[in-house]
């Protein structure tokens, strides 16, 4: 009888919240899921050179935010997210992304949905991004 020897990759960041694990007083890890959808938020709200030593990380959404926005805008937009994910968040397959204006509430929904590499089951991520003034 033969066994099936599977490899099941977990993934796991630190919080960035940086509780306090009760126990042991370090510094609470989120795995897998958690992780990745944390990862494809920081990376769409970080601004280039906004990392210490890694200018190239980041994503120029936030400076489209002030653009009138029209469909060009927001192919744009959709653009420069996928692109800085594919890039530098090789755990997630994007399937869909969608940009919704607010304009009302001078704010932007962002929505991404994607699959990690050894979880089929989609994931989704909001995040809002609103204008200063």
């Amino acid at each position: 009888m033969a066994t099936i020897n599977r490899k099941v990759r977990s993934f796991s960041d630190i919080n960035l919240l940086f509780t306090a694990h009760p126990s042991t007083l370090d510094v609470n890890k989120v795995t897998d899921e958690n992780a990745v959808k944390a990862a494809v938020r920081n990376l769409i709200l970080t601004k280039n050179y906004e990392r210490p030593f890694h200018p190239e990380i980041g994503c120029q959404i936030t400076s489209l935010l002030f653009e009138n926005y029209n469909p060009i805008t927001k192919s744009t937009m959709q653009k420069t997210i996928q692109d800085v994910l594919e890039k530098f968040e090789p755990r997630a397959r994007i399937t869909e992304l969608d940009i919704v204006d607010k304009p009302d509430e001078n704010s932007i929904d962002v929505t991404v949905r994607f699959v990690i590499n050894n979880i089929e089951r989609p994931i989704t991520v909001t995040t809002t991004l609103q204008r200063a003034r």
